[in-house]
């Protein structure tokens, strides 16, 4: 029996929103003193925060565990360390990955003096519990997104060049002129597609989606998307039993 397509829609102006002065943040799921009954997650999508990191600030030390923590710059650079020893500068086109596993510590700041950070922040909860931490960064240069979809993260067991995490999940990135239309098939049975605009405006459906604005689809195998306006797209293909 086909399963009935279920959507939520998550406007950009409808996520939550704390100003800490050093650090601005919208949270599209319930995150910290941010709370909604009906946006605790999307299946195993549980965490995606979009940050302004002002300049020289950012986390302490603090720890971790059993998650997977998904970080994509969007303007300006991520200065990162660990205790498993990783120290990095990531900038717009890198994407990194921790398993968190049994547990870390790791910081983040804003690696400029001068200018402010913009990122995503995404936590997808585990596909097995307590296993060893893990660490990965990569850069996708623009070109290889322009007009497709580029898998940017999947799970352990695909070695097609994308990181990798520990759950059945697929992130993609694509470019898209306007004018255009494309489509994704979902990589798993059982999972749900979650479209999240970064810049432009598309059109899913009889949705219109503009910056920052996302949508949730349980239930279909394809979504076919028009794009409406030049746009930056992220697609993340999850779990829906999690």
């Amino acid at each position: 029996m086909k399963k009935e397509i279920q959507k939520v829609i998550h406007k950009a102006n409808s996520r939550g929103a704390a100003d800490h002065g050093w650090l601005k943040a919208r949270h599209t799921f319930s995150f910290a003193g941010y709370y909604e009954e009906d946006r605790e997650q999307f299946g195993a999508l549980r965490v995606l925060n979009d940050d302004i990191i002002e300049a020289g600030y950012g986390f302490g030390m603090h720890p971790h565990n059993n998650m997977e923590i998904i970080t994509i710059p969007l303007e300006g650079a991520l200065k990162h360390k660990d205790s498993m020893g990783h120290t990095s500068v990531i900038k717009a086109g890198d994407v990194q990955v921790m398993s968190a596993g049994k547990g870390l510590m790791h910081s983040e700041y804003n690696a400029s003096e001068t200018e402010a950070l913009n990122l995503l922040q995404i936590w997808v909860f585990p596909k097995h519990r307590n296993i060893d931490p893990r660490y990965g960064e990569k850069t996708f240069e623009p070109e290889s997104m322009q007009g497709k979809w580029l898998n940017i993260v999947s799970p352990m067991e695909d070695t097609a060049g994308a990181l990798q995490i520990n759950q059945d999940a697929w992130f993609s990135l694509g470019k898209f002129e306007k004018g255009t239309n494309v489509s994704y098939t979902k990589k798993r049975a059982g999972n749900g597609l979650y479209v999240f605009v970064i810049e432009g405006e598309i059109q899913v459906d009889d949705e219109i989606l503009s910056r920052r604005d996302a949508i949730g689809i349980e239930g279909s195998e394809v979504i076919n998307i028009n794009i409406k306006d030049h746009a930056y797209v992220l697609i993340m293909d999850v779990p829906m039993n999690a």
